[in-house]
């Protein structure tokens, strides 16, 4: 997409972005319609104003001088009906249209994996759905029809033109090129400008995102004085940006008026002659085409004006198909849809990495049977956090197999592999919004009734009613108004309301107080209990229940087995691991 983007109009692009109107055929029919109308009345008013001075004024007819008079006001009523109807369903049809491609974009982007979203930044892409989306709608309200409208009416004041006088016409066509020419360039360099201007307001809203949800490590390291350097550097890159546009428009506007100016004043000069000659050119045509020049240069200058509202349309139109263009789904091609699933979990041979030749899993397989608790441990970057990724597809393995009651997790459906498994993060995340809609994540089919029954059931109940508003109380953005064992509450409930088959805990204790990690403990055994659960821990007191135990180093299983066999081995991995965290805790 972005290859064309010297050219100064993309009409491959812009058809592409034109078939997002098919749904509103008749209202597209009707702008145009309009435009066309504009058109006809915008060039019969000077024509009036020519019959009125010579059949009325200059004749001193009374009679005339009303007849015409009257013609005028039906003429701009009507135009503006018609300029009524344009402005309104030109802005209507650009907001239908972007509606359907913001839809459609946040669509997509809810299908990439999760490699997508660890190489992008989120400020790019929330400029992409909302501010570049929005520029798009100014290729309707605009940009696009109102330059249709502008070159209609030229056409028309041009005809007209030639039908009253060739030679005063012939003034007006002699000063035309270098304005058409000027148009040109000032069109080229504004292309290029607002491409950049584009590039520098999703670098200033990556960076301010990014240091506003960052603000506590920006504090806590007192990289305030930094950070302000930084961004006054993105911030003036993004003021050149724009300074270059207003440079070309400085330029282009004095150019185009200066020209304006000049032709009716040879029109005049030219023209008052020949009326002194009694030549065929009347003061009624002399009148009528200083006010045609006026229509047949402003359009021009409105194009421009125009075609820099479609340029920076095109260019967001360009960086919104260049994400729907962009294939980094998670094949959903498997055609089994699970349900009621027993939960026997094998991994056979599984390897992954998540850059090209360097592997995370070398080669694990393990078997988990139904009701089995599964504990993995092991050092940082051992590949635990890998595996619970790749059991709920959220990356794709290089090679091996995954089989969940013996069915490849490729053949089956994404959402039905994904229902059947809940998940509870060490870093939980919290919308801002309700706990009970945090809880729900607005599913219909989960009522409060049953929230409430499964959080007397996991102990967390008491804890919710202390809040204000109990079940209704907003945690605001990233549940910042809870600590994080509170979160992982609430990530608990979460999980034991979806009624997984599967369950997976990643170091949902590593952070939190001892009281929440008690209230914790509690509904781990609760919500474990008839189900697979794979257990990544960080504490390995956590874990002394567990069926097994696979121990994770550099990629590999290591060891297995239960905790009181694994403390038998002699200098075994995890012996040394219990006996170092024992002694830190003793400490």
């Amino acid at each position: 997409m972005g290859k064309e983007s010297g050219n100064a109009f993309d009409f491959r692009l812009f058809k592409r972005l034109l078939k997002y109107t098919n749904p509103y055929r008749l209202t597209l029919y009707f702008v145009a319609f309009s435009a066309i109308a504009l058109s006809a009345f915008g060039v019969l008013r000077p024509i009036l104003l020519k019959l009125t001075i010579d059949e009325s004024i200059v004749n001193t007819s009374m009679e005339n001088l009303i007849f015409y008079v009257s013609l005028m006001i039906g003429v701009l009523i009507f135009e503006v009906i018609f300029q009524f109807c344009f402005i309104y369903y030109a802005n209507w049809l650009g907001q239908e249209v972007i509606r359907d491609l913001r839809v459609n974009l946040f669509r997509h982007m809810l299908k990439f994996r999760m490699a997508y979203f660890d190489k992008s930044a989120v400020g790019r892409l929330v400029t992409r759905a909302v501010s570049d989306i929005e520029t798009i709608a100014g290729i309707f309200s605009q940009g696009l029809f109102m330059i249709i409208a502008d070159l209609l009416k030229m056409v028309a004041v041009l005809g007209v033109m030639l039908y009253w006088s060739w030679k005063l016409t012939l003034i007006v066509l002699i000063v035309l090129p270098f304005i058409l020419y000027a148009t040109r360039i000032f069109q080229k360099k504004m292309k290029s400008a607002f491409e950049e201007v584009r590039t520098q307001v999703s670098n200033l809203n990556s960076f301010v995102q990014e240091r506003i949800t960052g603000m506590k490590i920006v504090q806590i390291f007192a990289r305030e004085e930094t950070e302000y350097k930084n961004f006054k550097v993105i911030n003036d890159k993004h003021r050149k940006g724009w300074i270059k546009t207003v440079w070309y428009n400085s330029i282009f506007f004095p150019i185009a008026e200066i020209a304006s100016s000049i032709t009716i004043g040879l029109i005049f000069w030219y023209g008052g002659l020949r009326v002194l000659e009694s030549d065929a050119i009347s003061l009624g045509v002399i009148v009528m085409f200083m006010e045609l020049v006026q229509m047949f240069f402003r359009p021009l200058r409105q194009i421009a004006d125009k075609f820099n509202t479609l340029q920076m349309g095109m260019v967001a139109t360009n960086r919104v198909f260049g994400i729907l263009d962009t294939h980094s789904s998670i094949d959903d091609e498997g055609s089994t849809v699970l349900s009621g699933i027993k939960g026997d979990i094998s991994f056979k041979d599984v390897k992954f990495s998540y850059v090209e030749h360097e592997e995370v899993l070398k080669g694990i397989s393990f078997d988990a049977e139904a009701g089995e608790t599964i504990a993995i441990v092991g050092a940082t970057g051992a590949g635990k956090s890998t595996v619970i990724n790749l059991l709920s597809r959220l990356y794709d393995i290089k090679s091996g197999e995954i089989l969940v009651d013996g069915i490849n997790i490729k053949d089956a459906t994404l959402v039905s592999l994904r229902k059947e498994i809940a998940v509870v993060l060490q870093d939980v995340f919290l919308f801002a919004d309700t706990i009970l809609n945090n809880i729900t994540l607005n599913n219909p089919e989960v009522t409060e009734e049953q929230v409430i029954q499964a959080s007397k059931e996991i102990g967390v109940h008491d804890f919710i009613s202390t809040l204000p508003n109990g079940y209704h109380y907003n945690v605001k953005e990233r549940g910042v108004m809870l600590s994080s064992g509170q979160r992982q509450l609430i990530a608990f409930l979460r999980a034991y309301v979806s009624n997984p088959s599967i369950l997976v805990l990643d170091e949902a204790t590593s952070s939190v107080d001892s009281y929440s990690e008690q209230l914790i403990q509690d509904a781990t055994d609760k919500i474990t209990k008839g189900r697979t659960s794979i257990v990544i821990a960080h504490r390995l007191a956590t874990i002394k229940k567990a069926d097994r135990i696979l121990v994770m180093d550099a990629g590999k299983i290591v060891e297995q087995g239960t905790h009181k066999q694994l403390l038998k081995k002699e200098n075994g991995y995890y012996k040394n691991l219990y006996e170092v965290q024992f002694m830190e805790e003793a400490i």
